[in-house]
């Protein structure tokens, strides 16, 4: 499977719009491949609005999110690697998404995660060939 963070990106992205706010990135600016102003970096990371009044040329793509954008009055370049973004959320309300170290990739430490959580749960009452349901409570 591909990683799900760009996809949640592009989603949250529009939700945040939708939702009349402000689509703040949280970015660790020490991964290969960021390109962002260095003298706006704090601790190794950086808040990014990439709000469409913000930015120009917004692009959140399955490698990246790209765009251009002025910075004291500078028009520089962005590039930021999806698995360098740490968070997406809205400014007015801090609701978003914070990500782990790889949405959607496998955790290398655990090669088969999904497979040992289906091995744990009984098979005896459900019938072959057909779906079931299962109330949660």
């Amino acid at each position: 499977m591909t990683p799900s963070r760009p996809y949640l990106m592009r989603a949250l992205f529009e939700w945040v719009l939708d939702n009349d706010s402000t689509p703040y990135v949280l970015v660790d600016a020490n991964i290969l491949g960021v390109q962002v102003p260095q003298e706006y970096v704090n601790d190794g990371q950086i808040v990014l609005n990439i709000s469409p009044g913000a930015v120009q040329g917004l692009m959140i793509n399955n490698e990246a999110v790209s765009f251009n954008a002025r910075f004291a009055g500078v028009s520089q370049n962005v590039y930021v690697p999806i698995v360098a973004v740490l968070a997406i959320y809205a400014k007015e309300t801090g609701e978003g998404m914070v990500f782990g170290n790889e949405a959607g990739a496998p955790d290398p430490n655990d090669p088969q995660p999904v497979k040992k959580k289906e091995e744990s749960k009984p098979q005896a009452s459900k019938p072959s060939g057909r779906p079931s349901l299962t109330v949660v409570k």
